[in-house]
């Protein structure tokens, strides 16, 4: 490989995978600015770290829901604050139907990475699952709605309620005595 090709090659690594745009989904999104093979690490999720406390105050400050902010809850129970401190990534939609996910390693860094081969122009998006305890009222519905357009789309940014199955629930009952 001559030194021409070879530095053609380094810039192009150098360059994002991605570029920050206006969506036809909601407001900005991140679309892929070349091929992006299967089970590639994109970018990293990054801000400020903070606790649900602060989270929740940050939230009533800027007067909005807490599901449309940029907070990414970590397992350890904090939260990245992708609105203070953060990068890119907070502009990556939600779909019914992703092309990436996002991986928490072992130090609690979160990173997009694609599940399937990602086109050219292609936006990038990621399904948020969003937990909310509170019983899904059509309101709840709408504040979190959906606008992906996958077929297969819920119409809504929430992870589905968890039930108890019938035998669970049964089996979990405390025993009469006979």
């Amino acid at each position: 490989m001559n030194t021409e090709a070879l530095l053609a090659e380094n810039v192009e690594e150098a360059e994002p995978l991605y570029v920050v745009h206006e969506s036809p989904v909601h407001g900005r999104g991140v679309f892929a600015r070349r091929l992006i093979p299967a089970g590639t690490r994109i970018i990293e999720y990054t801000g400020e770290i903070v606790d649900w406390e602060e989270c929740c105050r940050r939230t009533e400050e800027k007067g909005g829901p807490i599901g449309h902010t940029f907070f990414f809850s970590l397992n350890n129970g904090m939260l990245i604050d992708g609105g203070t401190g953060g990068n890119e990534a907070r502009y990556i939609n939600h779909s019914c139907e992703p092309n990436c996910e996002a991986e928490e390693d072992d130090d609690d860094r979160v990173y997009i990475c694609s599940l399937r081969d990602i086109e050219e122009g292609e936006e990038l998006n990621y399904n948020y699952g969003l937990i909310y305890e509170a019983r899904h009222t059509a309101r709840v519905k709408k504040e979190f709605a959906c606008y992906c357009g996958a077929p297969s789309c819920t119409g809504v940014m929430l992870a589905p309620k968890k039930r108890k199955s019938r035998s669970k629930a049964a089996a979990q009952a405390p025993a009469s005595g006979g």
